[in-house]
């Protein structure tokens, strides 16, 4: 097992080297170091997304809701920043993803919904209350101490990579060395196996949900700071690259199996990919095209590997 899931991230690392060097003989300019860092950039808004969709799917379940609940924390984070200060702002914000979580993990936990009809209804109402919050209106033009986590550097690193790497480092370690992470890892293998072996499968599922919400809200801090824009349409696109990103990385959809490392190397293909595409002048619509081809490759390839290993 272990040999298997290293084997897998060398795997994905030579094929982000491939991609890499095909680009480069393509388009030099791929090398640049502003287009490198902006790839980095992108990564750590994607990977901050498909971090909390790779713990939902860890346990078997899916957050469908991770673009409009960073949409919805993210208008009234900036609406709330403008008007009454970036703590205010940002602590409220983050607030709203983790009662969007929550209230996943509640449907999905004690009530019993399936995660794909929660987190999809979930979607919905996010969508509309910031819809209905925004009025139709943008909002732009943030003071340079907020956007200091979408632009600034620490000692010459962007602040969002630096943000990515800590939060890389957190889950890293809970996943691997905690109780928690344990519980996470066998409610995916088998929620049943798990509750009669004494495991709290509701409260893990809870914060499991709540944490995606929290990560998504932390994810618009970092996208509002970069782009120094908000409206209410802001996360509509970033469902399935997250979800290519966590496919990519090896997390099984089947639950149980995977990790955050492989989610980083996900994200950082999937966004060497798309600034690839971009480079070589790739209308979006195939551009679309091509992620939906790489998750339902990654689905299917994740289904051929357990069927296999169920077989032996």
């Amino acid at each position: 097992m272990f040999f298997r899931q290293y084997a897998a991230l060398l795997l994905r690392f030579s094929t982000l080297i491939v991609i890499s060097v095909f680009l480069a003989v393509m388009r030099p300019e791929f090398l640049n170091v502003d287009n490198l860092t902006n790839v980095l950039r992108q990564s750590s808004l994607l990977f901050l997304l498909a971090s909390g969709l790779t713990v939902v799917v860890l346990t078997e379940g899916i957050d469908l809701s991770i673009g409009a609940v960073l949409a919805l924390s993210a208008c009234v984070m900036a609406t709330l920043l403008k008007s009454h200060g970036l703590l205010l702002g940002i602590g409220v914000g983050i607030a709203i993803g983790a009662a969007c979580g929550l209230v996943n993990g509640t449907l999905v936990a004690l009530i019993g919904l399936p995660s794909f009809i929660a987190t999809y209804g979930m979607l919905w109402i996010a969508k509309g209350l910031a819809v209905i919050f925004m009025k139709a209106e943008i909002i732009w033009g943030f003071p340079k101490s907020f956007r200091f986590f979408g632009t600034g550097h620490v000692f010459g690193i962007p602040t969002p990579i630096i943000v990515m790497l800590v939060v890389l480092a957190i889950l890293f370690y809970v996943l691997k060395y905690t109780n928690l992470g344990r519980y996470i890892y066998s409610i995916g293998a088998n929620s049943t196996a798990a509750k009669f072996s004494g495991i709290p499968v509701t409260r893990t599922l809870l914060i499991t949900y709540t944490l995606s919400g929290v990560l998504c809200a932390l994810a618009g801090v970092l996208y509002v700071a970069r782009v120094n824009s908000v409206e209410a349409g802001i996360g509509d696109t970033l469902l399935l690259p997250a979800l290519a990103a966590v496919t990519i990385g090896g997390t099984s959809l089947f639950g149980g199996e995977g990790g955050i490392g492989g989610t980083l190397l996900g994200a950082v293909i999937m966004s060497v990919l798309i600034n690839g595409m971009n480079l070589m002048d790739v209308i979006s619509h195939w551009q679309n095209f091509a992620i939906g081809a790489i998750v339902i490759i990654a689905v299917l390839v994740d289904q051929l590997g357990s069927k296999k290993v169920s077989a032996h």
